[in-house]
């Protein structure tokens, strides 16, 4: 059985309280339990809460989901790329996978509320990845 941990990223609560639901109905449907769900103020901050999850010996991979909504300037590219490369990072240095599933950027809040679909997939993502780095 796959152990997971969840970041869950309150900024845009909206979206991303349904990402955490979809994402723990996707852990129970491929079989995998979540050891942990931390809740972070946003993606930005991700990135040290994945690692102390890897860093757990009971903990396969850590998913991670959020959401980036556009405002009047690139903060969200900004944001973004930074959480997307702290998670790699995070991932490499602790051979853990760490999957990214945030909307985002450059959507609307409407169109992040459309894909809440993508805590499923970091899950699902998650679980095979464990498969792939065994």
């Amino acid at each position: 059985m796959v152990t997971l941990g969840l970041v869950v990223a309150q900024f845009n609560s909206e979206v991303t309280e349904e990402m955490e639901t979809e994402a723990l109905a996707a852990a129970q449907e491929r079989g995998a339990t979540v050891a942990e769900t931390v809740h972070v103020p946003g993606v930005y901050d991700s990135p040290l809460a994945a690692d102390r999850l890897a860093r757990r010996d009971a903990v396969d991979a850590v998913a991670v989901v959020g959401a980036i909504v556009t405002g009047d300037t690139d903060h969200d590219r900004v944001i973004a790329d930074a959480t997307a490369q702290g998670l790699t990072q995070v991932s490499l240095d602790r051979d853990t996978p760490i999957t990214f599933g945030v909307s985002g950027p450059g959507m609307s809040g409407a169109e992040a509320r459309e894909r809440t679909d993508k805590g499923a997939e970091a899950v699902n993502a998650a679980v095979d990845m464990v498969g792939v780095a065994a």
